[in-house]
This record gives C-alpha cells, sequence and structure tokens, in this order.
C-alpha cells in the first residue's frame, strides 16, 4: 500500500504559527508520527507541502499511482473549486485532515469545497488526525 500526504499553505509553519491554537508540533513531527505508524502497517508514504494552490493541483493529478491521498489543503479547502475538481478527477479515496476543529473557528472556515469530495474528514485533533487518517484508509484497503 502507498499513500501521499498532501499539505497546502502555512502548513510548513507548523509549530511557530499561532501554537495557541495550531499547537507546538511541526510539520516534520507530523511526518514522523505518520512515518512511524506507516512503517508498522507496511505502508509506504510520499509527503508533499507547497504554498502554491498549482503546485497542490500538479501534485494530485499524479495521485492515480497511489492507494489514498491524506490532504490538509489550508485555506485553499475554502477557496478552491479548482482543488476540488483536482481531486475528483484523480478517483482515489482522499481523507481530508484540519488540525484544528474548522466547526468551532469563523464561520467561512466550517465548510470546504474539498471536504464535498473526499471520503471522510478528520478535524481538530491536531497533528494525530494524521494518523487517524492513515489508519482509517490502511483499514479501508485491508478490508478491516
Amino acid at each position: 500500500m502507498k499513500l501521499a500526504v498532501v499539505n497546502g499553505p502555512n502548513l510548513n509553519l507548523l509549530g511557530t504559527r499561532e501554537p495557541d491554537l495550531y499547537g507546538s508540533d511541526t510539520l516534520a513531527d507530523m511526518e514522523q508520527r505518520v512515518s512511524d505508524k506507516a512503517g508498522e502497517l507496511g505502508i509506504e508514504v510520499e509527503f508533499f507541502q507547497s504554498n502554491h494552490e498549482g503546485a497542490l493541483i500538479d501534485f494530485i493529478q499524479t495521485t492515480s499511482k497511489f492507494d489514498g491521498l491524506i490532504l490538509n489543503p489550508g485555506g485553499y479547502g475554502h477557496t478552491s473549486v479548482a482543488l476540488a475538481d483536482a481531486i475528483a478527477g484523480v478517483g482515489i479515496t482522499v481523507v481530508e485532515v484540519h488540525v484544528t476543529n474548522i466547526h468551532a473557528r469563523e464561520e467561512f472556515r466550517s465548510s470546504t469545497y474539498s471536504s464535498r469530495v473526499a471520503t471522510a474528514l478528520v478535524s481538530g485533533l491536531g497533528i494525530t488526525g494524521y494518523v487517524a487518517a492513515l489508519e482509517f484508509l490502511w483499514a479501508k484497503k485491508s478490508g478491516n
């Protein structure tokens, strides 16, 4: 099994950007936790992060070679129909992840275009949400 983990704008600032809201864990911390769990489950993982909408779309368009996609679209989830179209176009299982609870924040954050084309949404678990998404995709693929 092979999964992609894609992070959008400002996720490279985890650990320093508003730590009272996003916590002190960094993007590297998340990647390590996901890699550790993936290793336990025998899953290969590829990570990608960009602050640029087009780069995210370009990468997502290559994900048909993966068994699933874990996506934190950042702010683009709330604004980008093009990102949602790319997700819908690749035809793989997508779990959208948000570090914070998007439903407990500003009204405009409570809905994302990308979650409408995702299989599942994990919100508010901090970076542990990525591991939950990985475990969900593993269980779905292995029939558990």
